[in-house]
């Protein structure tokens, strides 16, 4: 079992840490925290270090892969790309649980986290960095380009397709083919019945566009 290392300690994490360890794929030999001193931990893993530091960490613990447990997903993104230069030859490896339905033909790109209760159904594509949080529903067809998320308890009909960067809230549920653009917030318990522009804001039933957003702009 190789060891790995998990960037981030806090909530998200958490969730993260439970996954890893209910799916017995890796061994977490530790946190990566920029914000926490060494040696505090969280759910018993201490970190050990900041980003800065993972390339001396890489050797002193044997780390063959990471996993970035950021919720933000533009955080998440400038996250990975900041480790990928500074470590460009570690991998970053996905973590699925065990309790998680992942259809035929479907593919989860590295670094995607999905969780307890999720179902991925046929020929999906799942891109790099995207969350697919507890009890999450992406069906058949459906696209989440890189560094996405579908909150807790999302449904979408078949053949929707989620913009990179685009975060769906709490309990929405998508009309079939349905596209989200880049980079948009579709706010909790929204009922979505036609496409979203990218860098939009837009909640409600039925969902409506509400303001335009930029990149990085706060939503959790």
């Amino acid at each position: 079992m190789e060891n790995i290392v998990i960037v981030g300690s806090s909530g998200h994490a958490k969730v993260v840490i439970d996954i890893v360890e209910q799916a017995a794929r890796y061994r977490i030999a530790g946190l990566i925290d920029s914000f926490r001193p060494p040696g505090e931990e969280t759910l018993g893993y201490a970190v050990l270090g900041a980003e800065r530091d993972l390339p001396q960490l890489v050797d002193k613990h044997g780390i063959a892969g990471l996993l970035v447990a950021i919720g933000d997903n533009h955080a998440r993104e400038n996250v990975t790309a900041g480790l990928a230069a500074l470590v460009p030859g570690l991998p970053h490896v996905s973590a699925v649980h065990p309790a998680a339905r992942v259809g035929k033909a479907s593919t989860i790109g590295a670094g995607t986290v999905v969780m307890a209760g999720a179902v991925i159904n046929p020929c999906c594509s799942i891109g790099e960095g995207c969350i697919v949080n507890t009890n999450a529903s992406l069906d058949h067809d459906g696209v989440m380009d890189d560094f996405s998320s579908l909150a807790p308890g999302v449904v979408t009909g078949g053949n929707c397709r989620i913009g990179r960067g685009a975060a769906i809230g709490l309990g929405a549920m998508l009309r079939h083919r349905i596209a989200v653009g880049e980079h948009s917030v579709v706010g909790a318990g929204a009922v979505v019945l036609h496409d979203v522009e990218p860098y939009t804001v837009a909640y409600g039933n039925p969902a409506r566009r509400i303001r335009t957003r930029a990149a990085g702009e706060r939503y959790l």
